[in-house]
């Protein structure tokens, strides 16, 4: 593939005040496209490099619904079982249904349990503060701290509707993460390692920076009122309580490029049978029946955009990955899977077109209208390489 549109799509976006940012492609042959632009850091220049680590936050999620479907595959999970067993936390869950005249919450039990199933499809009823004003309000009256802080007191919420009942982004695949511990015996951090990482040669993702990984690690950025990007200081709790499932993990473009092969290759690469090939069709097809998937509102703007994914298009939620039910504008196939990371970061498979791509940026807020812009131009400079 000729990266040189890829490359200057890259480069017009640093040119209009975006820091900079990797990009990568690959067919089920290898990397075919890699491209490279601008700095690590506003602050503290530096070029990027495709060694740069980023922050992918819930790019993640994909790599817990991996683990959790091999601890299924083992017979150690099971899809449609209540957790509540193996998971204490998850024996009586609360739906809030609002709030009285002086602000306390009016909860009441949920009409049935929650399973592996709701969790990784986003069906359970959790959801996220910065998505939900109602759980916001909850989270601040109640103490709640943020699943970002990485403590455990963060699990304890309520539910925004019963269990099956709609599609809500939030922190089921935390829990999830949570079941694959109870369930292995092993923290995330050395489950990733063992039976995910290590078989694929991601020697650059984890939960816990490394001095090396340190060193290559991009800055934050957020979004300015006056429209600006500033460096802010942020970074995952290096000595966390519990590691966050959801949106923990740091990584480069070429070892999240290496997982996404994993999955266009049915579930084997580098000589390791990651997931069977049943598992990895599994993941593709829609998991949520009649419900719709792909919109998140936004509770705290500085952090996220209201966005609708795909809008016009039919999206559902298969087991890790947002599914576009028809052909999308920039390019991507009809049953092309995808997420993103709150930082900006993104990636998508196309197995139509035996195609996967990863775009990592790393600024707030998450839907920032540059990034996307950058977004749309990267898919489109791919597929017009791919036709050419």
């Amino acid at each position: 593939m000729d990266t040189t549109a890829i490359e200057g799509v890259l480069t017009a976006a640093v040119a209009r005040g975006l820091p900079g940012a990797v990009a990568m492609v690959a067919d089920r042959g290898g990397v075919i496209g890699t491209a490279t632009v601008g700095v690590r850091d506003l602050a503290q220049p530096a070029p990027m490099s495709l060694d740069t680590v980023f922050w992918i936050a819930s790019m993640t999620k994909p790599v817990t619904t991996v683990a959790a479907l091999q601890l299924v595959e083992r017979g150690k999970l099971a899809l449609h079982a209540p957790l509540g067993d193996l998971l204490p936390g998850l024996a009586r869950p609360q739906v809030l249904e609002g709030f009285t005249a002086d602000g306390t919450p009016r909860l009441r039990p949920a009409r049935r349990p929650i399973t592996l199933h709701d969790l990784l499809t986003h069906t359970s009823g959790f959801g996220y503060d910065f998505a939900s004003k109602p759980l916001l309000d909850y989270m601040r009256q109640n103490g709640t701290p943020s699943i970002g802080t990485c403590q455990r007191a963060a699990f304890a919420l309520p539910l925004l509707f019963d269990p099956g009942e709609r599609w809500e982004y939030g922190i089921g695949i935390d829990w999830a993460g949570q079941a694959v511990e109870a369930a292995s015996g092993e923290n995330l951090e050395a489950y990733f390692r063992q039976h995910i990482f290590a078989p694929l040669g991601m020697a650059d993702s984890g939960f816990r920076l490394g001095a090396s990984q340190r060193a290559r690690k991009v800055g934050m950025h957020q979004r300015q009122a006056d429209g600006t990007l500033a460096s802010i200081a942020h970074e995952v709790p290096q000595q966390p309580e519990v590691f966050m499932g959801g949106g923990g993990l740091y990584a480069t473009a070429p070892d999240y490029m290496m997982f996404l092969q994993m999955l266009l290759h049915g579930g084997r690469f580098h000589e390791a049978e990651i997931l069977r090939p049943e598992s990895v069709a599994m993941m593709a097809r829609n998991q949520i029946g009649p419900l719709s998937a792909g919109t998140i509102g936004s509770a705290l703007p500085e952090m996220a955009a209201a966005v609708e994914m795909f809008p016009g298009i039919g999206k559902k939620w298969g087991y890790g990955f947002l599914i576009n039910e028809q052909p999308w504008m920039f390019g991507r196939s009809a049953g092309s899977l995808t997420w993103a990371g709150l930082a900006n970061t993104n990636f998508w498979i196309d197995p139509a077109r035996g195609i996967a791509a990863v775009l990592m940026q790393q600024l707030l807020p998450s839907g920032d209208e540059a990034a996307v812009q950058l977004l749309c131009g990267f898919e489109r400079a791919v597929y017009d390489g791919l036709n050419e």
